[in-house]
């Protein structure tokens, strides 16, 4: 399928991923010129994704050729926290008419993949089995608007959850606990299996403000400076 897309869509999708799953540490600069030779496209396809990636505020350029995630501040976690939730559990409502059996056994099975990352401690797995599980939900709410604005709101708060996400025995935060401790994921699973649209949109948000507190924690921490 790559081989059929322009060169700069191809830019975008994998240094979005990058900054969506953490490969880029928030506040850790990189050379334009290093980002060319590890996405291994030219140059105008790589600039053309670092400017999209701006202006959605996913990075920010720095001087002598650099780019780097931004760190977020208590301000701008509070900020993401509460746009997650408005958005987030308005999808999960609209996407629970449309899950029927198959849909809710396909998210489950992204859900014991996460589970299993969790139980390795393979961090990388499992943030992209998180992002996986919340966006195959949104997927069926079948609102291309709120879905969008979504994306864009992970691709801010996605990073910082890398940082956090270190520890001994496994993906913990940044108290030490296993993360998904309550599992806010079984909670939303159980929930469209009863067609229970406020436990599931209790379960979304408790999901949202688990990862604040894991983020706002390494805040305190210090892991972000």
């Amino acid at each position: 399928m790559t081989d059929r897309l322009p060169a700069h869509q191809i830019a975008y999708a994998r240094l979005r991923d990058m900054v969506l799953f953490g490969e880029l540490a928030p506040g850790a600069a990189v050379t334009i010129e290093g980002l060319v030779a590890r996405l291994d496209l030219g140059m105008t396809p790589v600039r053309e994704a670092i400017r999209r990636l701006i202006a959605e505020g996913a990075l920010q350029m720095q001087g002598n050729r650099r780019v780097c995630v931004p760190r977020l501040d208590a301000a701008a976690l509070e900020d993401l926290g509460y746009a997650r939730c408005a958005i987030e559990t308005r999808l999960a409502r609209q996407a629970l008419a449309h899950c029927d059996a198959t849909g809710i056994e396909a998210l489950r099975e992204i859900d014991r993949q996460l589970d299993q990352a969790i139980a390795s401690g393979d961090i990388p797995a499992y943030l992209r089995s998180n992002h996986a599980f919340h966006f195959a939900l949104y997927a069926r709410a079948r609102s291309e608007v709120l879905e969008a604005l979504a994306a864009s709101l992970w691709l801010r708060f996605g990073p910082s959850l890398r940082v956090v996400c270190l520890g001994q025995g496994g993906a913990r935060g940044a108290h030490g606990g296993a993360l998904h401790q309550p599992d806010n994921h079984k909670a939303a699973l159980d929930a469209l299996a009863a067609g229970d649209a406020a436990a599931l949109a209790e379960a979304l948000e408790a999901d949202i403000a688990q990862g604040v507190e894991n983020i706002r924690a390494g805040l305190a921490a210090g892991r972000f400076a």
